[in-house]
């Protein structure tokens, strides 16, 4: 009995883990370029009373055994890098990524270079392409005050049009990974990249696996409202059933108590 209150106390706090991933996916619904989670359970470990295939006499074993399992725990969450779906914003610095891969950007305060892929980029003061953060594009784009307007091609090629004409004034690269759900969030639509993920590999976009480029665009957290709304039930439900096993397992131990009353 007491080991079935430590059993559903992980059940309890493994579900509460859930029902915090599901809110934060909800929290950013609306976050553009957001991944949404993914929560692996694993189960704990066993009590071997009797182990499979223990011998019962000269020339029998059993076929099974007898053990006790502890519980549950969080294994792992990791992000799900599905493609979210394409909001036009006709904003000329605005970039998405169709398919593979992260925009690199150089962050303002430490200068280390990290991974998104939300790409709704504008101008700083001196003309560089750059996150309302502050985040710079890596790399560095740097657009003339002569230009006019602003053409950026699938495979990442940046013109500038001005009153003479138009000219390449830099390329966007794309950065890949061996594993991305082994890369860090580290807030603020950023990644960082670990011994997990691999070490970026950029190139030019279209090219190698990596996804092109959409001006005029950005892409949309990949939440779906309906299927996390669906994942909440389902937790607070696994939820309740380990208080009910919870309050068994007090009335069995109250019952037992009484006995000697």
């Amino acid at each position: 009995m007491l080991r079935a209150l430590n059993t559903s106390s992980t059940g309890l706090e493994a579900q509460q883990a859930n029902i915090d991933r599901i809110a934060n996916d909800l929290a950013n619904v609306n976050t553009d370029g957001y991944k949404r989670d993914v929560t692996e359970f694993h189960d704990l470990m066993y009590e071997t009373v009797k182990e499979p295939g223990a011998r019962q006499g000269a020339s029998s074993v059993t076929p099974v055994g007898i053990q006790k399992g502890m519980g549950v725990k969080v294994g792992a969450t990791h992000k799900i890098f599905e493609q979210g779906s394409t909001k036009v914003t006709n904003a000329p610095y605005d970039m998405m990524i169709e398919g593979k891969g992260f925009l690199p950007v150089k962050l303002p305060n430490t200068g280390e270079v990290v991974f998104t892929r939300a790409g709704n980029f504008k101008l700083d003061s001196q003309g560089r392409v750059s996150l309302s953060n502050g985040a710079l594009l890596e790399p560095q784009l740097i657009i003339p005050n002569e230009a006019n307007a602003v053409i950026i091609s699938p495979t990442g090629e940046v013109k500038a049009i001005t009153n003479e004409g138009e000219s390449v004034i830099g390329n966007i690269q794309v950065a890949n990974f061996v594993n991305p759900q082994g890369l860090m969030a580290i807030g603020n639509n950023f990644y960082k990249p670990t011994v997990g993920s691999g070490q970026p590999k950029l190139g030019v976009p279209g090219e190698a696996g990596t996804g092109t480029v959409l001006q005029g665009a950005i892409e949309s957290s990949n939440v779906n409202v309906a299927n996390s709304m669906i994942e909440m039930i389902g937790a607070q439900r696994a939820y309740e059933m380990n208080t009910r096993v919870m309050g068994v397992a007090d009335k069995m131990l109250e019952a037992t108590t009484n006995i000697v009353r």
